[in-house]
């Protein structure tokens, strides 16, 4: 008998974790657009962080969507899509059953907290939403945007109440007073304005800020006004007739968010500084400062004011006691335009590079994260590349660098210096030995794996060169740029063999098909085009982009070409008849690289949204 109890706690146990696992990978899988099995990376924040009213709760608003955190745990709890422009500002409603999200699409959108549906979007505003707050009430929202008004909107409805109208220039922030009788408003007009609710009046104006107003707050009990702003300065103000009361200039960066506590004692700043400050409020006396990699952009209390959560321009959430300043915990994973992408040899691992400086190496199958390199010493990151034999990762970097690393420990090899400017594209040739890189410097260059010493110098392009590209028989590298042509050299000897004269618009991409007879190019014009890599003549051009295309790449077997544009879509394409088979949507930004798995049954998207989107080409899906 207690064999079999032993059995059954030890079957139940397994259940349990494997339970567990599979919800804590699951919102890789969360909301995915038709055709796309994962998910990889959070995408980029892009505006604020807020505490749900029970504490229970954080939301954070991203480029492609609302992320929803445990803040006791950090464990991902619900992802909101449906924007299609970033997301500024999010806020709950009072009672915590309703999440409202401000975009740069121009909307406001409703979700139910409970189930996570969007209930209704708010549209009129005719610029994007930076700022969008509930009433003490929870009936009415309010919303500032770049179209210089403030709009109030009946929640119930979704009806617009009344345009309040004011101010010169962009207004970032606005809020409720705590009785809800008031509204306080920060513009890029330098100005604060106070209004009355019911009518729309305007109050008085606060003029002290020498630039704009990016974050304004009551305090819980509505007698102060905190503000923040370009000049560095966050001024405490008394609410009934406008007096200053403090100014607090120990920020050295513009300050981009204000937050009082829940007993009104304290208020923090959120600054380029990099910093989190705190002060009393009464005494204007400075308690602490705390500090990100980067900017911060939004800071928060939790409602029983034991924790302050901060958001920085690294795209990290932190969690800190906001007595002591412990550092409690990050929540990570959220990442910048994703602009290169490369399956590793065997298909298991994703490397990808973007605007947040890191190389990130994901796993294919869980979609975990394994590891980030950072060594490249500012700037983005342009492009990664595998070797063929998986060993090692090549990265060009703004810093006008090609960085070698470890594939399996992460450590970095060597750097190859010798590009005047930033290092646009890196690519490995066939045999493992030589890399070829493209830069700002008008020049692709041939460089030596294993001694990382320059080979020679390919020059010939009138202007920037963006791509590279070794044939599959490594004869030829391929370059492509700003000045319209393709120039195919000699590997050995690098003698230029042709031109390739058709795009009308600057060559993001280049790539030769699997049998090396044919070249694909990606282009500003809005076209891939197909080229003979013997004659060099032009074959085809694949059209149907609304937008730059900014990469190409052929499917294993050489059939199926895959683009992908600035229009926010990949498209397949028959390689035979230029036909268009289908197309993939589902990014909310441009997409800037694409990469076909070892077996060509996957595509990998990386798009400015911060996300890698892994598509299932084995599952028919509607164009």
């Amino acid at each position: 008998m207690q064999k079999t109890v032993t059995l059954i706690f030890a079957i139940g146990l397994t259940i349990c974790v494997f339970t567990q696992n599979s919800i804590a990978q699951d919102y890789t899988r969360w909301h995915l657009p038709e055709g796309a099995k994962m998910r990889i990376g959070k995408a980029a924040i892009t505006g604020n962080a807020i505490y749900s009213p029970d504490g229970k709760h954080l939301a954070v608003a991203c480029n492609t969507a609302i992320w929803v955190y445990d803040p006791q745990t950090g464990e991902e709890l619900d992802l909101y899509t449906g924007h299609t422009d970033e997301v500024v500002s999010v806020a709950y409603s009072p009672d915590g059953h309703t999440l409202a999200s401000g975009s740069r699409d121009k909307t406001i959108r409703l979700w139910n907290v409970d189930t996570g549906e969007h209930i209704r979007t708010l549209s009129g505003h005719k610029g994007p939403v930076l700022s969008v707050s509930f009433s003490p009430d929870g009936h009415s929202i309010v919303s500032g945007s770049a179209d210089d008004t403030i709009c109030l909107w009946d929640v119930q409805t979704g009806e617009h109440i009344r345009t309040l109208k004011g101010h010169k220039s962009s207004v970032y922030s606005v809020s409720f007073s705590p009785d809800g009788h008031s509204i306080v408003s920060g513009s890029m007009d330098d100005t604060i304005r106070l209004w009355d609710v019911n009518t729309g009046g305007h109050i008085r104006t606060l003029k002290r800020h020498r630039g704009g107003v990016f974050s304004v707050s009551f305090s819980p009990d509505g007698t102060f006004i905190a503000s923040g702003g370009q000049d560095h300065n966050i001024y405490l103000w008394q609410t009934h007739d406008g007096t200053l009361l403090h100014t607090l200039r120990e920020h050295a960066g513009d300050v981009h968010g204000v937050a009082f506590s829940p007993d009104g004692h304290i208020i923090a700043g959120a600054s380029d500084d990099n910093t989190v400050r705190l002060w009393h409020v009464q005494t204007a006396t400075h308690l602490f400062k705390r500090r990100h990699k980067n900017g911060v952009k939004s800071v928060a209390f939790s409602p029983d004011g034991a924790t302050i959560a901060s958001v920085s321009g690294s795209n990290s959430i932190r969690l800190w006691h906001a007595h002591t300043g412990e550092d409690l915990r990050t929540l990570s994973g959220h990442t910048r335009g994703a602009q290169s992408i490369s399956f590793s040899p065997d298909g298991r691992t994703i490397v990808s590079a973007g605007a947040d400086d890191n190389i990130r190496l994901w796993d294919v199958e869980t979609g975990k994260h394994i590891r980030v390199l950072s060594a490249h010493n500012r700037g983005s990151v342009n492009s990664v590349a595998f070797s063929p034999d998986g060993k090692t990762i090549a990265s060009a970097g703004a810093d006008k660098t090609i960085c070698l690393w470890n594939a399996k420990t992460g450590e970095r090899i060597r750097t190859l210096k010798g590009h005047t400017r930033a290092v646009l594209s890196v690519s490995f040739s066939p045999d493992g030995i030589k890399i070829a890189s493209a830069s700002y410097d008008r020049t692709a260059r041939l460089w030596d794996v294993d001694t990382g010493q320059h080979v020679r110098t390919l020059s010939g392009h009138q202007n920037d060169v963006f791509s590279v590209a070794f044939s599959p028989d490594e004869r030829i590298i391929a370059s492509a740029g700003d000045d319209s042509k393709i120039n195919l050299w000699h590997a050995n000897t690098g003698g230029r063999i042709r031109t390739l004269l058709g795009h009308t618009n600057r060559v993001f991409s280049i790539t030769f098909s699997p049998d090396g007879k044919i070249i694909a190019s990606a282009s500003a014009d809005r076209t891939a085009r197909l080229w003979d890599v013997n004659t060099g003549k032009h074959i085809r051009t694949l059209s149907g982009h609304t937008g730059s295309v900014f990469s190409v790449s052929f499917s294993p077997d050489g059939k199926t070409i895959a683009s992908a544009s600035a229009d926010k879509t990949i498209c397949l394409w028959h390689v035979q008849t230029g036909e268009r088979i289908r197309t993939l949507k589902g990014h909310t930004a441009s997409v800037y690289s694409i990469a076909f798995s070892p077996d060509g049954n996957t595509i990998a998207s990386g798009s400015w949204d911060g996300t890698v989107i892994l598509w299932d080409l084995t599952v028919d899906i509607a164009d």
